[in-house]
């Protein structure tokens, strides 16, 4: 018989042995009695003789086991010295004599010769306990049956046990298996902590809606590796053909619980994960993107190929969109010289440095030239940023106009800027007194270009020269040639931003 490592394999005499041999350690001599057993046990495997040795008559020859061989295991009971110190001992009234530890020999006959009878009992079958329990281990048996209890007996239960629950999963997981059954499953190189109880589906459909698991798996409902390989191809060209992100969503979710339940880790999963986290930024679905990420971080740990800068770099914004600072501050203490250099995670620690020190016509120059997909992340931080540049602008300057604020903040158009500040309750702008046939901006200083003081009743001339407050959307001035008066506007920016925009909050942030 070709011997084999795994225990559950070892020969029933290897396995008596070794059974024998735990049952006679104890807490002094456990440490090298083991030592010894593991090298006996490998040195007849390296020779091939686990089968062969006549393992009956195979001893330690370790002195500490030695020693212990000549006292069986048994329960602790207190010897003489221990009665004395707790209570007197009892007199010997019939003076019988007693042997060293306390006992008369008649009723240690007496003991012996009714275990033997139970013993004998047993064997024939027609053993029954009087109060209707056996006792076969020693945490439960009376101190008077425990005593000389043969000590190797007592792993017996534990072996069986372990070996009974092992065949009633595979079984399980096998409705059409037998207990008995001593197949072996095939290793498979795409599961890194691959063992014995690793499951392979056995489904050919494509597409599974996406349900929580809350029994064991069922392996006709998991599909394989070759399957979900398909499920992904699929779904790329959908998705390239109509965008259907809840549907596509559920679906991978799916796939990725297939992975999951048959610990598939390798390059095909790091690519699911990767395309999943993509779609999500896409969609503009940052909680599917940070269970996505949190999971990459596991497998690019694992050695996985993938695109690590690429999303190193999504991950810095996404922690300084959230202001997760701490977080951020340990990321960037781990990053490497050669991490520091490469492009995409270089442009997102500046996104970073700008933000940290309120540069934002920095921020908004790296927005518009953001790598790959990071301007999706950026688009949830803009309006914060938008407002927060415009707190500071507004504080200043007296007087903006809305082409400097669009191309300034990244707006798509005047429009699109005039309709944010209105948004936000900033919406104060001064209208020209120039016709618009003339096409010239407002005198940048009024005061002056009057030649004259503006103080007490020259304030109604400065009015007229600049024109009326107003904060009806209807002006007849164009969005472009519109001019923000800064002071009305300020005090509902910075509202604004301490109400609206003081804390980021994402459900399901791992």
């Amino acid at each position: 018989m070709a011997s084999t490592s795994s225990a559950g394999h070892w020969p029933p005499a290897v396995r008596e042995w070794v059974a024998k041999c735990l049952g006679m350690m104890n807490d002094s001599n456990r440490e090298a009695a083991s030592a010894e057993l593991k090298k006996a046990i490998k040195d007849a495997h390296a020779k091939n003789e686990l089968s062969t040795i006549d393992w009956s008559k195979v001893e330690l020859e370790s002195d500490s086991l030695k020693s212990s061989n000549k006292q069986p295991l048994k329960r602790k009971i207190d010897g003489p010295e221990d009665h004395l110190n707790k209570k007197l001992k009892k007199p010997n009234i019939s003076g019988a004599p007693l042997d060293n530890q306390g006992v008369k020999p008649s009723d240690r006959f007496a003991r012996f010769a009714r275990e033997h009878e139970i013993e004998r009992q047993k064997q024939l079958g027609s053993y029954k306990p009087k109060n209707g329990q056996e006792y076969d281990r020693h945490v439960n048996a009376p101190s008077s049956l425990a005593v000389n209890r043969e000590p190797y007996k007592i792993n017996s239960w534990d072996q069986s046990a372990a070996t009974s629950s092992y065949h009633h999963r595979r079984k399980f997981l096998n409705p059409g298996g037998t207990a008995d059954e001593e197949d072996t499953p095939v290793y498979d190189a795409n599961v890194i902590d691959w063992d014995k109880y690793t499951i392979v589906g056995r489904s050919t459909k494509l597409w599974k809606r996406y349900l929580r698991i809350t029994s064991e798996p069922d392996l006709d409902k998991i599909r394989p590796l070759e399957i979900l390989r398909k499920t992904l191809a699929e779904l790329s060209r959908q998705w390239k053909q109509n965008p259907n992100y809840p549907w596509t969503c559920d679906q991978l979710k799916s796939l990725r619980q297939d992975l999951t339940v048959q610990r598939i880790k390798n390059a095909f999963t790091v690519q699911v994960y990767e395309i999943h986290a993509r779609m999500a930024l896409e969609s503009a679905d940052l909680v599917e993107y940070n269970q996505c990420q949190a999971t990459l971080r596991h497998l690019y740990d694992l050695g996985l190929p993938g695109n690590k800068d690429e999303f190193l770099a999504y991950r810095i914004l996404y922690l300084t969109y959230t202001r997760n600072r701490s977080d951020l501050n340990m990321l960037i203490a781990t990053l490497t010289p050669e991490q520091k250099q490469q492009i995409f995670v270089r442009q997102a620690l500046d996104v970073q440095t700008a933000l940290s020190t309120s540069n934002y016509h920095a921020l908004f120059v790296l927005f518009t030239n953001a790598y790959n997909m990071g301007g999706y992340i950026l688009d949830h931080l803009l309006e914060r940023e938008r407002v927060g540049a415009l707190v500071i602008m507004t504080k200043a300057y007296h007087r903006l106009p809305i082409s400097f604020i669009t191309s300034e903040l990244a707006f798509e158009s005047s429009s699109a800027a005039v309709q944010f500040l209105y948004a936000n309750d900033a919406g104060f702008f001064l209208k020209p007194t120039t016709s618009s046939k003339n096409d010239t901006p407002p005198d940048p200083n009024p005061s002056q270009a009057a030649g004259g003081d503006t103080r007490g009743n020259g304030s109604s001339s400065l009015l007229n020269r600049l024109g009326k407050l107003t904060t009806d959307a209807e002006v007849e001035a164009d969005d472009d040639d519109k001019i923000l008066d800064c002071r009305p506007a300020h005090p509902p920016l910075v509202e604004c931003l301490a109400n609206k925009h003081s804390r980021v909050g994402i459900k399901g942030q791992i």
